[in-house]
């Protein structure tokens, strides 16, 4: 499981630094689009942009600290600085979204007063479509480890804003191009910060669960409480804690009161494995501890959790 773990990371890191070659070269060429055509969106999305390769760089560095090996001060090692990262491409996400917004509004408004903003559609429409492979590339690279690290799936979300943004960018480079209609570009843009908005918050929600060190999303605590009791010599089970390191990386303790006989008979290592074995083959937890108790223990034990 650790071999495994260990080259899961290694192509993480990998996976970040074609992304990040891939980003980087292409806002070079989407700030002179947007310099050379006037337009906000294509600006806005430079600036998403800005901060998806600001987010995979936060990333990289992440995964290579998680990498380090756990010492006895960090006893499970660095692997929660990729929780660390994803909360900082989540800030990222939320400031680019309001100042997107604020600029979009901005042009509008004075839009509606005569002030015009000419966008030249061409030069806009060609740097987005640009922008959308680049987009696609990335999202390719990054996609096989997006399920198993929350580290690379913030990147991935990123990513994906920008590819929507740039379909965006395209749709208003097509109305200016063939009707004229400038207040598109703004428009867009609002659209773009109305698209990053949610997915920071469901980023930022996740986090906040790893750092509260809550029960994983897909974990049943109930259910893995009734696995336990339906274990041969186990009587009752208290004080059951489940949470995560990282995403993918989720560990288990509880007090398991057993029967007399599983400690006169020699039973207790044998009970130990069914139990930390039927955690990994149902749950996938990773790390499992169990306190083996004889019956009747939690009632002496101040002070009791569920």
């Amino acid at each position: 499981m650790a071999h495994d773990h260990d080259h899961a990371a290694t192509a993480n890191r990998a996976r970040l630094w074609v992304a990040i070659a891939i980003i980087g070269a292409f806002l070079v060429v989407q700030l002179v689009g947007a310099f050379i055509s006037g337009s906000l969106a294509l600006l806005a999305d430079a600036g998403h942009m800005t901060s998806d390769l600001i987010g995979l760089v936060v990333a990289l560095v992440a995964a290579v600290v998680a990498a380090r090996p756990a010492t006895d001060r960090q006893t499970y090692g660095y692997r929660r600085a990729e929780v660390f990262g994803a909360l900082v491409n989540g800030v990222i996400l939320v400031v680019v979204a309001v100042s997107v917004a604020v600029g979009a509004v901005g042009r509008l408004m004075s839009g509606a007063e005569g002030e015009a903003h000419e966008v030249q559609g061409v030069p806009m429409l060609v740097v987005a479509v640009i922008g959308l492979a680049a987009n696609v590339a990335a999202m390719l690279v990054l996609r096989g480890g997006a399920k198993d690290s929350i580290n690379l799936r913030g990147a991935y979300l990123e990513v994906l804003g920008d590819l929507i943004g740039s379909v965006l960018v395209i749709a208003a480079a097509l109305v200016i191009v063939f009707t004229g209609f400038d207040a598109a570009d703004p428009i867009a843009s609002l659209a773009i910060a109305g698209l990053i908005v949610p997915r920071a918050i469901s980023l930022l929600r996740d986090v906040a669960r790893v750092l509260f060190e809550s029960a994983p999303a897909d974990t049943d605590v109930a259910e893995i409480r009734a696995h336990i009791l339906g274990t041969n010599g186990v009587v009752a089970v208290h004080d059951v804690h489940v949470w995560a390191i990282t995403s993918g990386s989720h560990v288990f303790s509880a007090h398991v009161e057993v029967e007399p006989e599983v400690f006169a008979s020699g039973r207790a290592g044998e009970l130990l494995d069914e139990l930390g074995g039927c955690l990994s083959d149902h749950f996938d937890v990773a790390h499992s501890t169990f306190q083996l108790e004889p019956a009747g223990r939690a009632e002496r034990e101040q002070p009791q959790h569920p």
